[in-house]
């Protein structure tokens, strides 16, 4: 289960906009519910499969998140009229593990469609732009609402982004609760549940390391180590 959970995912649902602090580095509009986005499994970047790779003109950012392996069908899950132990039981069972993941964003790409009302898929969805770690069991996370994640740049410190879950204003029961009502989770879908403050920009030579911490102690499985290197190919930014 190390990566094989990647060859299942059927799609990548990623909330956007989940912890103020990045809401306000960014300059955006606190939402008043869960919103999100797809990235499509072909964007996916496992560990040893080589490097990011930068398209032509882009401003390339990370931003470092937890990840959802989802092991169960959830379709419709309300968490209405429910005691908070009954949802968070039943949250966990449909979970069938975690991982950390990256979602690289071309920037500039982003800044420019967000003006003019377009989708954010380009901006999103290159090949290499969701570096993840191994399969986390279960087991090595007791409470995914309280665990660190972490990102640093070429080693720096401190780290470029080091925050807990227990920051995320809308909290994983909401978040498959929001995305459920509109489309069903399959077994081997990915949920990244959003990144902290301190997102920034990477460039070709720039190495990146993320990884996640519970009561202070790295967990193995969720270590990334990957290059950014410059990506061959047609595609050049444009303003749209």
């Amino acid at each position: 289960m190390s990566v094989v959970f990647a060859e299942r995912c059927r799609k990548v649902i990623c909330i956007g906009r989940n912890y103020f602090d990045h809401v306000l580095e960014l300059n955006n509009a606190k939402p008043k519910q869960p919103f999100f986005f797809l990235k499509p499994p072909s964007s996916i970047l496992l560990p040893g499969e080589g490097p990011i790779l930068a398209p032509k003109g882009v401003t390339l950012h990370y931003e470092v998140e937890l990840a959802l392996i989802m092991g169960k069908t959830v379709k419709d899950f309300t968490i209405a009229g429910k005691d908070k132990e009954a949802v968070e039981k039943e949250v966990i069972d449909a979970i069938e593990g975690y991982a950390i993941g990256i979602d690289m964003t071309a920037r500039n790409v982003q800044d420019d469609i967000k003006k003019k009302g377009l989708p954010w898929t380009t901006a999103k969805g290159f090949d290499t732009f969701l570096p993840m770690s191994t399969f986390i069991p279960k087991s090595k996370i007791p409470n995914p609402a309280d665990v660190t994640l972490y990102l640093t740049v070429n080693n720096k410190e401190p780290k470029n982004q080091h925050d807990s879950t227990n920051l995320m204003m809308f909290p994983i029961p909401e978040i498959l609760s929001a995305i459920s009502s509109v489309m069903t989770i399959h077994p081997g879908d990915i949920v990244l549940t959003g990144t902290p403050k301190g997102v920034g920009p990477v460039v070709p030579g720039d190495h990146i390391s993320a990884g996640l911490e519970v009561n202070g102690v790295d967990i193995p499985e969720a270590k990334i180590e990957v290059d950014v290197a410059n990506r061959n190919g047609i595609y050049v930014f444009r303003e749209n």
